[in-house]
């Protein structure tokens, strides 16, 4: 599974300078990272459509061979330490309902990363451990990209702290005001169902009940 996902993620994966420069379906379709930061700027295509911009959060579906595909894209707000030279970080939620793949989290640190470390994650003080390779960070279960995207969609902001191959650790804060609605959006747009909380059972009353004398 986490091959899958490192795949799927590495097709979705781009910087926010990225995004300037292409379309979102050429975002959500190209191989790798770096091959996207460097590509000139291109219509988009008839088979994008954005779904919306939520409080920084942005929300897409495309179509590509393999189906549709929607993801949403949110940017750090805040990175330490400053003037590092970094690229823009940038966090990623994807779902492919036709290979049965969704919940896919993603987060592009800006750099290539320091090989064999892991990027910590803390949502409130729901802390993850993503794995890493070159400059992006994953989640290593399906079940665990499910929970950090529940966490999310709950949360206030979310702070990632990686280590970098060349220079010191980084921090990047993402606000989540609008993370639960552009979710809501790729959600519906790619038929993905959430689990509803069970509903408390209804309150009885126990009142006293006059009966008459016959």
């Amino acid at each position: 599974m986490i091959r899958i996902g490192r795949c799927l993620v590495s097709a979705l994966a781009v910087s926010a300078a990225a995004l300037t420069a292409i379309s979102p379906a050429e975002a959500a379709q190209s191989k790798k990272p770096s091959a996207a930061a460097s590509a000139s700027a291109k219509p988009a295509t008839p088979t994008t459509r954005s779904l919306g911009t939520f409080a920084g959060w942005s929300a897409y579906a495309s179509q590509d061979k393999t189906g549709r595909v929607c993801y949403l894209v949110g940017q750090s707000q805040k990175s330490e330490p400053a003037g590092s030279g970094r690229k823009i970080p940038t966090a990623m939620v994807a779902h492919r309902p036709a290979e049965k793949i969704t919940n896919v989290v993603s987060f592009v640190e800006g750099a290539p990363l320091k090989d064999g470390s892991d990027v910590a994650l803390d949502i409130g003080g729901s802390k993850f451990e993503l794995f890493t390779k070159d400059d992006g960070a994953w989640a290593r279960t399906a079940e665990l990209d499910k929970t950090i995207v529940t966490v999310l969609s709950k949360g206030r902001q979310a702070v990632v702290k990686g280590v970098p191959q060349k220079g010191p650790a980084t921090t990047d804060v993402y606000p989540l005001a609008g993370f639960a609605k552009a979710l809501a959006a790729i959600d519906k747009a790619c038929g993905v169902q959430r689990e509803e909380k069970p509903k408390p059972p209804a309150a009885q009353h126990h009142g006293r009940h006059k009966h008459k004398r016959s």
